[in-house]
C-alpha cells in the first residue's frame, strides 16, 4: 500500500513487546512525550502490542505504567500479548507452570515477590500458584483479562502477533491475532490494511509492503521500539 495513512487529525505512537523491561519503557515514554510537543492541534493516540509481562524483571512496573493515568488528552489503547494469555491460564491451571516458566513466567513471578519459585524443582505448582494468585492485584489481573486483541485507524490493522493470511480483518480469531507466526511472516498477500505488529523478534523493525514489525527484542538486545505514524508519514523513535 504505498500511500498509507492515519486520520489527518491523529499522531499514533505505536510500542513493541516490553517483555517487563520497565527501564526502557520509562526512557521511551520520556521521549515520546518530548517528541509529542511537536503534535500542535493533533490528537495523540498510544497504541501499546502487547507482551507486557514475562522475560524481563519488572512486569509488575510495567503493568502499573499501564493502569496509570495517561499524559492530559491522549489515549492510551493496550492490545493483549499471547504472555498475557499464558499469564491467566497459569491462575486457572498450576500444572502450566513449567511451560510458562519456560516462556519467562518465572521473571513474573519474581516481580510479584512469590518466593516459592524453586519449589519447581519439587513440582510444588500449587502453592505457587496460591501465593501468585495473592500477590497479583485485582486490578493487574483485570488489565490481563480485558485487552483488546486488536484495533484500526486509517490504512493500519494493529495486533500483536498478526493476522491469518486469506481470513477478512473482521473475522480473525484471537488465537491467530496473539499467536500466529509462520503462516503470516511468510505471506507477501495483502491483507487489506497494513498489519502493524510484534510477537516475532527482529534485530531492528521490518516495513514490508503488507506489514510492519516492531518487535525488537527488547528484553534481551536493550531496544523497545516505538513507530511514529502522522498522515502517510512514517517514523522510529
Amino acid at each position: 500500500m504505498a500511500h498509507a495513512s492515519i486520520p489527518e487529525d491523529l499522531r499514533i505512537y505505536v510500542i513493541g513487546d516490553i517483555h517487563g523491561r520497565f527501564d526502557l519503557l520509562a526512557r521511551l515514554q520520556a521521549k515520546i512525550e518530548v517528541d509529542a510537543n511537536t503534535a500542535g492541534h493533533l490528537k495523540i493516540k498510544q497504541i501499546f502490542l502487547g507482551d507486557y509481562v514475562d522475560r524481563g524483571p519488572d512486569t509488575k512496573a510495567v503493568v502499573d505504567f499501564m493502569l496509570s493515568r495517561p499524559p492530559w488528552g491522549w489515549d492510551r489503547i493496550c492490545l493483549k500479548g499471547n504472555h498475557e494469555t499464558m499469564l491467566l491460564k497459569f491462575l486457572e491451571d498450576e500444572s502450566f507452570l513449567k511451560n510458562w516458566g519456560r516462556s519467562g513466567g518465572l521473571q513474573t513471578l519474581q516481580s510479584y515477590d512469590v518466593g516459592l519459585i524453586e519449589k519447581m524443582r519439587e513440582g510444588d505448582a500449587k502453592k505457587i500458584q496460591k501465593k501468585f494468585r495473592k500477590n497479583l492485584t485485582k486490578a493487574h489481573r483485570r488489565f490481563c483479562t480485558h485487552l483488546k486483541h486488536s484495533v484500526a485507524y486509517g490504512d493500519y490493522f494493529f495486533a500483536h502477533a498478526g493476522v491469518r493470511p486469506g481470513v477478512k480483518l473482521d473475522a480473525q480469531t484471537e488465537d491467530d491475532l496473539l499467536w500466529i507466526r509462520k503462516e503470516f511472516i511468510s505471506s507477501n498477500k495483502d491483507f487489506g490494511k497494513i498489519i502493524i505488529h510484534g510477537h516475532t523478534p527482529v534485530k531492528q523493525p521490518e516495513i514490508l509492503p503488507n506489514r510492519i514489525n516492531i518487535d525488537t527484542g527488547a528484553w534481551s538486545s536493550g531496544q523497545l521500539t516505538c513507530l511514529v505514524l502522522e498522515g502517510e508519514t512514517r517514523r522510529f523513535l
